[in-house]
């Protein structure tokens, strides 16, 4: 499986541009990466909408968890994705659906989660795509130190 490799100033750009953040399956049990991503993100001064059906109607830090991207009452800039890698292309199907209406620009999909179809098919509709890559280290890596 081919991994891509993404310059430093490539995801510098996504995240300056992205302010609000979807994040799919994300979880109310601290012990989860995507419990602690939520955390990070909002704490640097992120909007982030936990997405989970098992958990929607259940505030996380505060914000209630919603079902689905459809259920976000606001635009989104980055979908970031936390589920297992066969459900990859059905969250990619879903956000290339929703992007215009939710003007979505951004997809990223957390450490180990790669799938090249899928993003080939987000990128066909000018959706960018990251892989395999965790949105709390890269924005730590290479946000902390700059304004």
């Amino acid at each position: 499986m081919n991994r891509e490799s993404y310059d430093d100033g490539d995801i510098v750009r996504i995240l300056r541009a992205t302010r609000t953040i979807a994040i799919i399956g994300a979880s109310p049990d601290p012990m989860r990466h995507s419990h602690r991503v939520l955390a990070y993100m909002r704490h640097q001064g992120f909007t982030v909408y936990p997405v989970n059906p098992a958990v929607a109607g259940r505030e996380i830090f505060g914000v209630t968890a919603v079902g689905s991207l459809a259920d976000i009452p606001a635009p989104i800039d980055m979908v970031d994705v936390f589920r297992r890698q066969d459900a990859i292309p059905g969250v990619v199907d879903e956000v290339v659906n929703l992007r215009r209406e939710k003007n979505i620009r951004f997809l990223w999909m957390q450490l180990d989660l790669y799938d090249e179809a899928a993003a080939r098919h987000a990128r066909e509709v000018g959706i960018e795509v990251v892989m395999d890559r965790c949105l709390k280290i890269e924005h730590g890596r290479l946000m902390s130190h700059r304004g």
